[in-house]
């Protein structure tokens, strides 16, 4: 369950993340291993990534050019002679005991990402984007009674990293939630990460500190790690935040250290003393020349980029009339907006304007919804983005009405027929023609004289009971609006008649 922060009167938070994303590419950063998510344990290694002497690593390119179009999409200035240096540290899943990262010349520098839930947008600033490879990953047992142990599998080692990191300019744990969003939709819009955090492709540590309002000087800072999803990430920070308000308050000095997240007791724990900025000793990379990236590159991968959330989202209000929330909603991921966009290019274009807000209440209602239920997104539905809307298009025309419609997608969702098909077989077609209905009108009339003399006292909820009678005698397949305004029109010019 997601927690509340305290109110705190007096004290603020400032916070700041680093996000590592690992970027979609077939090879590792310095060597041709392959980067496939759970394959057997120590199967995707080389001589390269497990630090063996004399190697050679080779720069991947694809990670060079993804790394940049999320510094571009970010606003960032891409640092066109950046390198890469060594950043030395111990640790059993550090083959070389040094990791390849970039130090005082990364990629890309400020950029920044909007807010916009709060009412009021704000910006938070990235400072950097950075390029870096991955550890292995460590397999404790350590609960064994007999022989208590760690594994170590480097399958992920040299895996293709870059790491976002913001200035200190969040406040709050929604502001983190949001910010972690939209650098999640940007990133998966760019094509150049899937994000799955269950996966380690997306993965964030936070920093954050409180001091009294009005200050300017910051508090000390406290690292939280292991955080597995954003409602995590969020309640890890409304945890910090309060332990920290709480400590100060009962005379306890803050420790700059890195604590645990623990998702099951909702809590963070100390994991090691960070009294001083630890010294990683990092030093040029002797073995890889510096980039010297053209402007003719840039311009390339500038060119490159597809059309970015906010641009979507602009499109989407002023051509189709969406609102700006709904257009929101569908640009929050690129697998929505998708579908969306998929179904509506199979009308023609003088369609697309009315059922484009029909077409997202059917997406965002009946389909998320059955898809949420089933632990499913988008990307799994079964019911294909041109069949959904021919079902949205049957109820605009009058084909079929809305009862009739979520009876048919109830079906459709299980079989993934076509909605016309299945009409067609079930002889679901609304009646909407006039003399159809005209004639059953008038039987509905005839056989009930009391409720047609309330109609014409002027109770007109009465009329209700008369188009309840109808639908009987169609068996639900009475257009209602077209019904409502026959009965009222036959029933008036009996009136007429019977007074001339």
């Amino acid at each position: 369950m997601t927690q509340t922060a305290v109110d705190h009167k007096t004290y603020e938070a400032v916070i700041g993340l680093e996000v590592h994303v690992q970027l979609k590419t077939n090879s590792k950063l310095f060597c041709s291993c392959e980067t496939n998510f759970g394959s057997i344990p120590n199967s995707q290694v080389c001589p390269v990534c497990t630090g063996q002497p004399g190697v050679l690593p080779v720069l991947n390119k694809k990670a060079l050019e993804s790394a940049a179009k999320v510094g571009l999409a970010f606003g960032c200035a891409i640092n066109r002679h950046a390198s890469f240096a060594r950043k030395q540290y111990f640790y059993p899943d550090l083959p070389k005991a040094y990791q390849i990262s970039q130090s005082d010349q990364p990629l890309c520098l400020d950029g920044a990402v909007t807010l916009t839930q709060g009412g009021t947008p704000k910006v938070i600033r990235i400072q950097r984007i950075h390029m870096e490879e991955d550890a292995g990953k460590l397999l404790h047992a350590i609960g064994s009674v007999e022989l208590p142990y760690s594994l170590v599998d480097l399958n992920r080692s040299s895996i293709p990293l870059i790491e976002i990191v913001s200035h200190p300019d969040l406040s709050s744990p929604d502001e983190a939630y949001e910010y972690l969003s939209t650098i999640k939709a940007m990133i998966q819009f760019i094509g150049v990460s899937d994000c799955d955090m269950e996966k380690g492709s997306l993965r964030c540590d936070a920093n954050i500190s409180v001091r009294p309002i009005g200050e300017t000087t910051l508090g000390t800072k406290v690292e939280v790690k292991n955080m597995n999803s954003f409602r995590a990430v969020k309640d890890a920070i409304v945890f910090e935040i309060n332990r920290q308000i709480e400590a100060i308050r009962g005379g306890e000095r803050i420790n700059q250290e890195t604590r645990l997240w623990d998702d099951t007791q909702s809590a963070t724990f100390s994991m090691r003393s960070k009294e001083e900025a630890h010294d990683y000793r990092y030093f040029p990379e002797p073995d890889l020349v510096p980039l010297n990236l053209s402007e003719a590159w840039l311009a390339e991968m500038k060119a490159s980029l597809p059309e970015l959330p906010t641009e979507r989202k602009a499109r989407l209000v002023s051509q189709l009339g969406l609102s700006d929330y709904d257009a929101g909603v569908l640009v929050s991921q690129r697998e929505l907006v998708d579908y969306f966009e998929n179904g509506l290019a199979t009308l023609a274009a003088d369609k697309k304007g009315r059922i484009a807000k029909p077409l997202v209440n059917w997406i965002t209602t009946e389909l998320l919804g059955r898809l949420n239920e089933e632990n499913k997104d988008i990307a799994a539905s079964p019911m294909s983005a041109p069949h959904l809307t021919e079902l949205v298009d049957l109820v605009q025309s009058g084909a079929i009405n809305g009862k009739m419609a979520k009876d048919i997608f109830a079906e459709l969702y299980s079989t993934g027929e076509s909605p016309r098909s299945v009409v067609e077989k079930k002889g679901l077609s609304q009646v909407s023609n006039e003399a159809e209905l005209i004639q059953l009108i008038d039987q509905v009339i005839a056989e009930n004289p009391k409720i047609v003399q309330d109609v014409k006292a002027g109770k007109e909820k009465a009329i209700g009971s008369l188009v309840g009678a109808l639908m009987k005698k169609t068996k639900g397949r009475a257009n209602p609006q077209l019904a409502n305004k026959l009965l009222k029109e036959r029933i008036e010019t009996a009136s007429s008649g019977a007074k001339g």
